[in-house]
């Protein structure tokens, strides 16, 4: 009976046969695994590690047409190839030098070693054809310089092609080159072009010192650019000023009341911001925030320290103001029945603000010249611009245009603070003299007349 039950078991799950074919499945599963692993990889096409063109417009990082630029090619081939020759072709309408193309062949660590080559260099319609001469070591990494390169004046993505030459004489294309943006040449540009070529500004530029300050081909270069610098200043004090006008009353009034608290919260921050330079609460409002995980806006920040910093000098200017008015219109306000409140909005407010107006002037302009800090950190604001181009051109011309920009506005607003004062003093100077008002002439009353009173 424990036979026949055997013999069942065995007709109804044939172990061994299964393991026997899971074994075989295994193996053969494996060879293909080790098979793959050591098979020997199909090399790889030459791979563009970038392409880029050389700034020609004097200032910025963009690249205009109909102006000589410097094109700069990196590839790297692979690891099993040996190259002998490149090509790289420009769009319709570019045209390039072959003279001073230079190859180099860059190794090493960070590829730091640098091994010049002497190419042999042709031009085909639009194509620069490079023979290396010899056949370059497999997996070289290469740097192909070309100068004299003038792309079209109607700019947009210039898209390259190209083909790599290996060893054995065979061509393959290249795939996937980047393409250079290229901006459009305007008419402010031909403008630019054609005063660079004046004889007066080769005779002006020729004395160094009116190079570097006042150089007139930077100087109309750097004004659309200062001018963007120019509106974000002025929107970030536009903003900043009204917003420390109310902070700054308020403090002011904590200042005079007669709480003890109120009187050292506002003494605090006002001692603390004034006793300390903007620059540095700047660098602690941009810098030291997102170390603390908060993250603002640079605009909105730049806004937020401005006003912040402008309200502790309003404060002590408004409390100027308001303890500058007579305690008698206060006590007068109240004997006609004004509460607090009252005395303080139809009486107090009017007054101080006409007697701070020219200070509050002053503060603007102040506030307004100060915006300059903030290119320390970051924001794009006038002297921000005019740094990015001095540091393209090496002239000092655009500081000269920031401080044009700066005194567009200050010298107005001077103006109507000199203004402001002598009216508040009564010193102002009419244009037109008044005729002084005259009682008229006294007649003599006739003594006949008194004789018959």
């Amino acid at each position: 009976m424990s036979r026949l039950n055997k013999g069942a078991a065995e007709q109804h799950f044939p172990l061994p046969a299964l393991l026997q074919k899971l074994v075989c499945v295994m193996a053969v599963a494996l060879a293909l695994v080790c098979a793959g692993a050591y098979a020997p990889t199909t090399a790889q096409a030459l791979e563009t590690a970038k392409i880029t063109a050389r700034p020609n417009t004097g200032s910025g990082s963009a690249v205009v047409g109909g102006t000589e630029t410097r094109v700069t090619w990196e590839v790297q081939a692979d690891a099993d190839e040996e190259l002998s020759g490149l090509s790289l072709t420009f769009v319709d309408g570019t045209t390039f030098g072959t003279d001073d193309t230079r190859l180099t062949m860059l190794s090493g660590e960070d590829l730091m070693d640098r091994t010049p080559m002497k190419p042999t260099c042709k031009a085909d319609g639009q194509t620069l054809k490079i023979d290396f001469g010899e056949t370059a070591p497999a997996g070289g990494f290469f740097r192909v310089e070309v100068y004299g390169v003038t792309f079209p004046v109607e700019g947009g993505d210039e898209a390259f092609s190209g083909t790599y030459t290996l060893a054995d004489g065979s061509t393959k294309k290249i795939s996937k080159i980047p393409s250079v943006e290229i901006k459009g040449v305007t008419a402010f540009d031909n403008f630019l072009a054609d005063l660079k070529e004046q004889p007066w500004v080769e005779a002006w530029n020729s004395n160094m010192f009116l190079r570097l300050f006042l150089n007139p081909v930077i100087l109309v270069q750097s004004l659309p650019i200062v001018f963007k610098g120019f509106l974000m200043s002025l929107s970030i004090v536009l903003v900043a000023f009204p917003l420390a006008i109310p902070f700054g009353f308020a403090l002011s009034l904590m200042r005079i009341s007669k709480s003890r608290i109120l009187r050292c919260l506002a003494g605090i921050y006002v001692n603390i911001i004034r006793g300390t330079p903007a620059f540095l609460q700047i660098y602690i409002a941009f810098f030291g925030l997102p170390l603390a995980g908060v993250k603002v806006d640079d605009y909105v920040l730049g806004v937020i320290v401005m006003a912040m910093n402008s309200s502790a000098y309003l404060c002590e200017i408004f409390r100027a103001g308001i303890q500058s008015i007579p305690k008698g219109q206060n006590e007068a306000a109240r004997s006609l029945g004004m509460n607090a409140f009252q005395t303080l909005l139809y009486v107090m407010i009017p007054q101080t603000f006409r007697n701070v107006l020219p200070t509050l002037t002053s503060e603007f302009i102040l506030l307004y010249k100060d915006t300059s800090l903030l290119a320390a950190v970051g924001v794009v604001e006038i002297v921000m611009n005019a740094r990015t181009i001095v540091a393209t051109t090496g002239s000092i011309t655009p500081y000269v245009v920031a401080a044009l920009f700066y005194l567009v506005i200050t010298l107005p607003l001077a103006r109507l603070v000199s203004g402001l004062e002598a009216r508040l003093l009564g010193t102002a100077e009419t244009k037109k003299k008044r005729p002084t008002k005259s009682a008229g002439q006294v007649v003599a009353t006739p003594a006949d007349h008194i004789a018959g009173l």
